[in-house]
């Protein structure tokens, strides 16, 4: 037996129904915040820039560490006969 449910709600509505706290002030403040950081980037991209690579070669190194490991932990968890129909 299959049973669909549509309810027609609005984003605030559904978060009140579900006790979810109303982060919309952070969220204003959290965006603005951003703004002012990327507008201060695009005056000066070279400290940008510079702050974005600081890590250089090991930044890149933990990411594509992080990416292996990742899929390996994916491989591992496939059952036997799921690595059989590929």
């Amino acid at each position: 037996m299959k049973v669909n449910i549509e309810i027609d709600m609005t984003p605030e509505e559904a978060r009140r129904f579900m006790g979810l706290p109303d982060v919309t002030k952070l969220n204003d403040q959290f965006v603005s915040e951003m703004g002012k950081r990327m507008k201060t980037m695009m005056e000066d991209p070279e400290t940008a820039m510079k702050a974005w690579v600081s890590l250089g070669g090991q930044g890149m190194e933990q990411f594509q560490r992080f990416v292996w490991d990742s899929a390996r932990r994916v491989a591992g968890s496939r059952k036997p006969s799921d690595r059989a129909a590929r």
